[in-house]
């Protein structure tokens, strides 16, 4: 492993220097990799572990999702297989279902968790918050995550441009001896960019605070709050959409992403400098006690217990869809449609 000094703490962490791809297919020539589950991670990491020549099945019931596969050239009966089938051939079990569907596919996955198989997970949930999810692996076989910082849609993206999405990688459990080496090779075949150590706990703690904080959650409010004043003190649509959300996705984050906050503010006008560095701590010191409940929440496991029980339920799909469509109605987003459609690349 690499050591690497992050803002003045050292951390390891594994490059593709360290351990090249060649050195993972090897590592895994005898492998049956099983990715169970081809909604949001499934079809990314199957694809990039396939194309980096992995022996790579999926497994997936009949229905939208089976079908997809099958158009992403997943051959049933060869590559593409019932989920029983799937667990059956597998000698590392991608376990990639949503966390509510993993509490409910676990007694099945379990009886397929033979000596010496590998439990693999991109999210600490289901094993971290056991009282409530009942995944507790069997003693015998190893059991490992690695956590692509970034949706599937994105990972597969970025795999496609000869990029990468950074990963977190545990381990939890390794009966083999062999745990670490497993783990490190699946990072290193998925795409990831560099890995980094974490453990179950602190990916799930990480994790649901990211999303709910500035992934996901924060963002889409501070968004509102923008526009809805820009909006009430007489800006148009189309002026309060660009001043909030375009500009920050299309032209000022691409420039984080390059080089970190102090560059972009180098590359921006003087007075948008001077307001930035004037604002930036008043909206952290509004934020922070924020967050802080936010994180108590989810370390109390109040955020998983929420997570679990409203996402088990039967009418959870209509529920979801009426929360979607009251953003996706909402005139912020329906202004950002149009702009979207404005695009240049777009006509």
């Amino acid at each position: 492993m690499a050591k690497i000094n992050f803002g003045g703490v050292e951390e390891e962490v594994v490059t593709r220097e360290e351990f090249p791809l060649e050195k993972a297919r090897e590592f895994l020539k005898d492998e049956v990799i099983a990715v169970i589950g081809y909604g949001v991670q499934g079809p990314g990491q199957s694809l990039n572990m396939r194309d980096n020549g992995f022996n790579v099945i999926v497994g997936q019931r009949k229905g939208k999702t089976y079908d997809k596969a099958v158009r992403d050239g997943w051959v049933p009966g060869e590559t593409l297989f019932e989920i029983e089938e799937a667990l059956e051939k597998g000698t590392i079990i991608c376990f990639l279902l949503s966390d509510a569907a993993q509490i409910e596919l676990w007694p099945t996955v379990k009886s397929h968790l033979t000596a010496g198989k590998a439990l693999y997970f991109s999210h600490g949930f289901g094993v971290t918050y056991k009282e409530q999810t009942g995944i507790v692996p069997p003693a015998d076989v190893d059991v490992f995550l690695v956590a692509p910082k970034g949706s599937g849609t994105s990972l597969r993206r970025m795999f496609v441009e000869g990029k990468g999405l950074n990963s977190s990688f545990a381990i939890y459990q390794d009966a083999t001896g062999r745990a670490r080496q497993r783990a490190i090779a699946m990072g290193i075949g998925v795409g990831s960019g560099y890995l980094f150590e974490t453990n179950f706990y602190k990916e799930v703690t990480s994790d649901l605070t990211g999303e709910r904080g500035t992934l996901m959650g924060a963002i889409q409010g501070i968004f509102a709050a923008q526009y809805d004043v820009l909006r009430a003190n007489g800006h148009s649509p189309s002026e309060a959409f660009n001043e909030t959300v375009e500009e920050l996705t299309q032209s000022l984050m691409p420039l984080v992403a390059e080089n970190g906050m102090d560059w972009m503010y180098a590359n921006c006008s003087t007075t948008a400098q001077r307001g930035a560095l004037d604002w930036w701590k008043p909206f952290r010191d509004a934020t922070k006690p924020v967050f802080e409940q936010l994180y108590n929440s989810v370390k109390a496991g109040e955020q998983a217990n929420i997570s679990i029980t409203r996402n088990s339920q039967p009418d959870y799909r209509e529920k979801l869809e009426e929360e979607l469509k009251e953003l996706r109605e909402s005139e912020m987003w329906r202004a950002g449609t149009a702009v979207r459609s404005l695009r240049p690349e777009r006509n």
